[in-house]
C-alpha cells in the first residue's frame, strides 16, 4: 500500500516534466555540437554550440564558438543565447546575443525529432533546420523555406555531437 501511495504521488511530477516544451533540447544537452561548412558566398563557417538547461529546466542556455571578426581569422566566444517557453505565446522563443553587438531573436518548433528555427534577419525571413540523422549526428540547413520546401539555401552542412 504504501509502494502504490508513493507511485501515485510521483506520477503527477512525472507527468509534469514531459510537458515541458524545452525537452525537444533535451538530446542535445550533452554533447558539443560541431560543424564546418561554406555560406553561399564562400565564406567560411565554424561553430560549436553547448547547451544547458537552467533555472529549474524553464530556459536553455547555449553558449557558440565561432569567429569573432569580420576577417574569420579568431575563434572564440560568438554568441550567447536563450530558449525559453512562451505561456502567452505557446511557442518556444529564443534570443542569440553576438560579439557584434547584435540580437538575433525568434522561434523553435520541432517536427518529430527535427528543431526548426524560424526568425527575421535584416527583412529576409530565415529558417535554420536541424534534421535529425542520429543521436550525434544533425544536417544544419538555413536558407529560406516556404511551403513545406527551400526556396534558397545560404548553408548546408552537419553537426556532430562530442560527448562534454
Amino acid at each position: 500500500m504504501r509502494k502504490l501511495i508513493i507511485l501515485l504521488f510521483l506520477i503527477p511530477i512525472g507527468l509534469k516534466a514531459q510537458d515541458n516544451p524545452l525537452t525537444i533540447f533535451k538530446s542535445l544537452e550533452n554533447y558539443i555540437w560541431i560543424a564546418e561548412g561554406k555560406w553561399g558566398d564562400g565564406s567560411t563557417f565554424k561553430q560549436e554550440i553547448n547547451l544547458e538547461f537552467s533555472l529549474n529546466n524553464k530556459i536553455v542556455k547555449v553558449e557558440s564558438m565561432g569567429f569573432t571578426n569580420k576577417e574569420q581569422t579568431e575563434f572564440g566566444l560568438r554568441n550567447h543565447g536563450i530558449r525559453q517557453y512562451d505561456e502567452k505565446l505557446k511557442k518556444i522563443r529564443f534570443w542569440e546575443f553576438d560579439i557584434f553587438g547584435n540580437l538575433t531573436e525568434g522561434t523553435v518548433e520541432s517536427e518529430g525529432k527535427n528543431l526548426i528555427y524560424k526568425y527575421d534577419y535584416g527583412g529576409t525571413f530565415v529558417t535554420e533546420m536541424w534534421v535529425y540523422k542520429n543521436e550525434k549526428t544533425y544536417d544544419f540547413i538555413v536558407g529560406v523555406y516556404e511551403n513545406g520546401e527551400w526556396k534558397q539555401k545560404f548553408l548546408e552542412t552537419e553537426f556532430t555531437g562530442r560527448i562534454k
